[in-house]
């Protein structure tokens, strides 16, 4: 079992007791308490999942035990070969990129990576905090794609792109500005998938597409609740009422036409299930190709930019109609 949060104890202690059973010698009696007791603890963990907290659905994205980019790829793409280096610095290894074949069909496939649950791997993965090298890495193989008309698959699950000075020093920000032109034009079928944590321009450095789904635990924002809260409040510890008005969760997200379709996940989120959470991720992926790809090369790239001019417009009214959070006060100066 992955690791139980917070807000999920009654299930834990279901758990626990399961557990206690299951070491006994089996009986009958023993077997249908077993099962009931995993019965009630689904029914418990569904209902605390549909009533979570914007911030209880941080929590669940950032779970350690969540498929990553990489799970995604070996579950739902045969044949990949990773392609590595921006051709100017380095390879940054926090972005994965390579050439699949996503049931049948030829396809690039390009994606945050943050290391899973295995601490070394993390590190090597920098947390998924990509670097300059990193977004023109993702850039040059999605030009290969278009160049060879392949679609691309981008998968997001990155808290930020990295902040370091030397980050800042290989200009972090022209990487992501570039990105940003170039995906516009890309004349190849784009499906972005956020399918963790969508952290700022380190996100949409990648999350340029023809349609942008979401996971249904997924969360996708200008700025982390802990970096917001910090800057409005002056204290991280307002994350909580941050993550609520930031309007991160999938349902606001559509409501405000930033994505395209909210993609479910198993009871008690994708990685109490991988299996099937990829397999919902995958028919959803298939689905939106299908359509995209029927489009000439023209409308498509035409529905694309008109995408991304009409999401202000249609997110305006429900903007004005969210409740107001005051920033503190600036402190006067000394």
């Amino acid at each position: 079992m992955p690791d139980l949060l917070e807000f999920e104890e009654p299930v834990g202690v279901l758990i626990k007791e399961i557990e206690a059973l299951s070491m006994l010698p089996q009986t009958a009696e023993r077997q249908r308490a077993i099962q009931t007791l995993r019965d009630r603890a689904a029914s418990i963990r569904a209902e605390i999942f549909q009533h979570l907290t914007p911030w209880q659905r941080v929590l669940v994205a950032r779970h350690t035990a969540r498929p990553t980019t990489l799970d995604y790829i070996d579950r739902l793409c045969t044949g990949f070969l990773p392609l590595h280096g921006d051709r100017r610095f380095a390879d940054d290894k926090a972005i994965v990129c390579g050439l699949a074949f996503f049931r049948g069909e030829p396809v690039f496939v390009v994606g945050h990576q943050k290391g899973g649950a295995d601490t070394k791997e993390k590190i090597i993965r920098n947390f998924g905090y990509a670097r300059p090298e990193g977004y023109r890495k993702a850039l040059r193989v999605m030009e290969m794609a278009a160049k060879f008309k392949r679609p691309i698959l981008v998968f997001i699950d990155t808290p930020a792109a990295y902040p370091g000075i030397e980050s800042e020093e290989r200009g972090v920000a022209e990487a992501i500005a570039v990105n940003l032109r170039e995906m516009v034009m890309l004349d190849t079928p784009v499906i972005v998938t956020v399918c963790g944590e969508g952290g700022s321009g380190g996100a949409l450095g990648l999350a340029i597409g023809d349609r942008v789904l979401m996971q249904e635990f997924a969360v996708y924002s200008v700025i982390p609740p802990e970096g917001c809260a910090a800057i409005l409040w002056r204290d991280a510890g307002k994350k909580v009422e941050a993550a609520a008005a930031l309007k991160i969760t999938a349902p606001d997200l559509l409501e405000l036409g930033v994505i395209d379709e909210i993609v479910p996940e198993p009871v008690g989120g994708a990685h109490n299930d991988p299996e099937a959470a990829t397999t919902l991720v995958g028919d959803a992926i298939a689905r939106h190709l299908a359509d995209v790809a029927a489009l000439g090369g023209e409308a498509r790239l035409n529905a694309r930019y008109e995408k991304f001019r009409r999401m202000g417009r249609e997110g305006q009214a429900f903007v004005e109609d969210a409740p107001r959070t005051e920033p503190m006060e600036p402190r006067a100066t000394e």
